[in-house]
Parts: C-alpha cells; structure tokens; sequence
C-alpha cells in the first residue's frame, strides 16, 4: 500500500508535508520549493488535491495545485503513489506551471512542464 500522507522530498530539494486524506478523497497540505526564478523570498505555500478512491488500498493516482504564495504563479501536479521493489514508497508527478505575462501576446511562454520523483527522507543516524 502507498500512502499519501506525510512528509516527502524531491529530485531538486523540494519538500512537502501532505495532511490526512478524507473520505471523499481530499487533501491539503504545504509545499516549500527549493527553486524558483523569482527574485521575492520563498515562502512556504499551500497545496489543495485529490487522492482517485477507486482503488485505495493499492498505488493511488492524486494531483493536487500548489498556489505560490511568494509569487504571481500556480503548479498542477498529478501523479501515482508507488511503492518500490524494496517497499519504498514514491510518488511520481509530471507539473505544470503557470506564470503571470502581461499581456496575451506573451501567453506563449507563461507555462512551463516537468516531472518531480518525491520519497520519504532517509532518517539521520
């Protein structure tokens, strides 16, 4: 079973905390990101998504949008929830990320897509 909740990492430093899923398949949480081309500070923002229901108690499909709170942008992620060949769990994710032009002439370079691999960080020793 891959679960959800908790607290992950990504391929670039990014973490995220994602809270208990509820019975409709909903979830909230927090993103920090480790990279940004903005000049303004990066702040914790929050994320909102869905877990898919219909098989829970396997490796679920989710996505969820996180609404930068330090810029004029938003991300889309969807994804699976894997559980590896050495019981680990991953989630893979492809993302979209929409940034603010000025004016309609400029939409052609507003959105931006990649992929993030997450896993539980290794504990300290």
């Amino acid at each position: 079973q891959c679960v959800l909740t908790g607290f992950w990492v990504n391929d670039l430093g990014s973490n995220m905390t994602i809270a208990a899923v509820n019975a409709k398949g909903e979830f909230t949480g927090s993103y920090y990101t480790a990279v940004s081309d903005t000049t303004q500070k990066i702040q914790v923002s929050p994320l909102q998504g869905y877990q898919n229901l219909m098989s829970p108690e396997s490796q679920p499909t989710f996505g969820f949008t996180v609404n930068w709170s330090f810029s004029d942008s938003i991300t889309v992620f969807t994804g699976q929830c894997f559980v590896d060949k050495k019981g680990k769990e991953i989630l893979k994710t492809m993302w979209l990320l929409r940034s603010r032009v000025d004016n309609i002439d400029n939409d052609w370079k507003a959105t931006r897509v990649g992929t993030n691999v997450f896993k539980h960080p290794q504990p300290q020793k």
